[in-house]
């Protein structure tokens, strides 16, 4: 019966007694769906040896990031970022990488990716650092960021070739960088996600 899912309103002996208690009786007991707001990081990882970078995964980057975090900020810190904490996009080649975080904590891991110095994987470490290219509300507006960063990037690059298949291979690299999939599937997301624009 509807009677047993929704508790019964007070005694009504005021107007504002009224409406309160007609919040009460409409709100008490129903069961909320709470929308988050995400932050994406827009991330080069810098290595001596770029050769280096195809050893970049995923859970490599989340790892140290993590690590990064509880170093910098201790439990509170990690509890708070690693609650939507993931790796969105990443491109080995490039050492592109987009990781997404919870708004209201996002500052937390902006100020530990300066203290990742090296990634380990397979037994080895890898020098490295972190260097974030921009900070957005949506994957749309890091993908837009995006493409003008590799425009600047392909220019200096092509300058020092001093071959044209070494120029072709620069070419299909950097294009490779594309977030067009993460962005259809964040649109698909967007109600989920409950993203925000810039």
């Amino acid at each position: 019966r509807s009677s047993d899912l929704w508790p019964q309103p007070p005694e009504m002996t005021s107007p504002s007694e009224t409406i309160s208690a007609r919040f009460y009786h409409l709100f008490s007991g129903a069961e909320f769906i709470m929308k988050f707001k995400s932050r994406y990081l827009l991330c080069e990882v810098v290595m001596a040896d770029p050769l280096e970078r195809k050893h970049i995964t995923q859970e490599l980057v989340i790892t140290c990031v993590k690590d990064a975090i509880y170093r910098l900020h201790g439990d509170f810190g990690l509890a708070a970022c690693t609650i939507s904490l993931s790796v969105k996009y990443l491109n080995a080649y490039t050492g592109i990488v987009l990781i997404r975080c919870r708004k209201e904590f996002y500052q937390l891991l902006w100020s530990s990716l300066p203290f990742i110095t090296n990634l380990e994987g397979r037994g080895k470490q890898h020098p490295c650092f972190f260097n974030t290219l921009h900070v957005g509300g949506t994957v749309r507006t890091c993908q837009k960021f995006l493409i003008q960063y590799n425009q600047k990037q392909l220019l200096l690059l092509l300058r020092n070739c001093s071959s044209e298949d070494e120029r072709n291979s620069i070419r299909r690299s950097i294009m490779s960088c594309s977030l067009k999939d993460m962005e259809e599937r964040e649109d698909a997301q967007s109600e989920e996600d409950g993203d925000d624009t810039d």
